[in-house]
């Protein structure tokens, strides 16, 4: 059976979490809610889309500025090798991302993947140095999440693949559900091992990619 690998970004192929720092290093004021807001995001009583509209409020940055400043992150070295092989397989390889599609796009194309499928929020940059977001992978059905990844998982499955998702952090609670198989390390492993889901930890995508080719993702529940 064909295997569609649904990837999260920050955190997972890029080892460092590019859009918390980049709203960081652009808010032009402290937002006393956010630590609230966070609270209320990792005990699930907000979506991350509400957490995200919150935390960019503040942002004050010009394009050339965002990509100057994104530029300095890598990816994890074995993620393009990972995919080549993947695709040479038959498999098929998804970015799905609560992130933005602006820096996921450059980053990707940096690697040389810029025609990999990709699914993200998207930070649209105003002339007076505010930003505008767009949800453009918004799921009615789940109405928390800005870009819900049970959603593209869904939609693997219907064509026909079994779902692999590949995350580390809270965002990725909805597709880990939906998905057939799940890598997890940092705070989305955790959070399996207390919901009691199964997760296989992984450390790199290397990882991952030695599983695929040993067969244990086609087998294994």
């Amino acid at each position: 059976m064909r295997v569609a690998f649904l990837c999260d970004f920050d955190g997972t192929i890029a080892p460092g979490d590019i859009g918390a720092e980049l709203v960081q290093r652009f808010s032009a004021r402290p937002d006393p809610r956010l630590p609230v807001l966070l609270d209320a995001w990792r005990a699930g009583r907000i979506g991350h889309r509400a957490l995200t509209e919150a935390e960019c409020e503040p942002m004050r940055v010009t394009e050339p500025e965002a990509l100057d400043f994104i530029r300095s992150f890598s990816l994890d070295p074995a993620f393009a090798p990972f995919v080549r092989e993947a695709v040479a397989r038959g498999d098929r390889v998804v970015v799905v991302s609560e992130g933005f599609g602006f820096y996921i796009r450059d980053r990707l194309g940096g690697a040389g993947l810029g025609g990999l499928p990709l699914a993200a929020n998207e930070l649209r940059f105003e002339p007076d140095g505010r930003v505008r977001l767009e949800f453009p992978f918004a799921d009615p059905e789940c109405g928390n999440c800005g870009n819900c990844k049970a959603r593209h998982v869904r939609r693997q499955q219907a064509d026909g693949y079994r779902t692999v998702l590949v995350g580390d952090g809270l965002s990725d609670r909805c597709g880990a559900r939906a998905a057939d198989v799940v890598f997890a390390r940092a705070a989305l492993l955790q959070w399996c091992r207390n919901e009691g889901l199964p997760a296989r930890a992984f450390d790199r995508f290397a990882d991952v990619a030695a599983a695929a080719r040993n067969g244990v993702i086609a087998t294994s529940d």
